[in-house]
């Protein structure tokens, strides 16, 4: 598979085994997840009652390059703010959508809503 930009949602498929885990399984070893992404998977699994060293035991083990939110990453997650907002997306949403924008890379997501606007990036939801 190509090179792809992980949502959190992709990444918690895989974690917890829900439908769409062996699409995200075969991206892995060309994936990135931002920064902003991997905190919601961290607080996602940390509500579940996962320890914070297993989180991170598991996260490592995935091997996925972490990038960092920086200045044009807040600008670009701002400028999708406007053809997103009906769609009610998230700052998350909005950082993994820009990392996709900024890398010239797809998004793998579990949310349906973000193929229903053309950002000019392409957007493959998972299940």
């Amino acid at each position: 598979m190509s090179r792809v930009v992980l949502d959190a949602s992709a990444v918690l498929a895989l974690l917890n085994g829900e439908p769409g885990q062996e699409v995200v399984a075969e991206s892995i070893p060309e994936a990135v997840l931002g920064a902003v992404n991997l905190s919601e998977v961290v607080a996602k699994l940390g509500e579940k009652g996962m320890p914070e060293e297993a989180i991170a035991t598991a996260m490592a083990g995935l091997e996925i390059e972490i990038l960092p939110f920086d200045e044009a990453s807040a600008y670009e997650a701002a400028r999708l703010r406007g053809p997103t907002r009906s769609l009610g997306l998230s700052l998350g949403d909005r950082a993994c959508l820009a990392l996709g924008r900024q890398l010239s890379l797809p998004t793998l997501t579990t949310d349906k809503n973000w193929s229903k606007v053309d950002l000019g990036i392409e957007v493959r939801v998972i299940r």
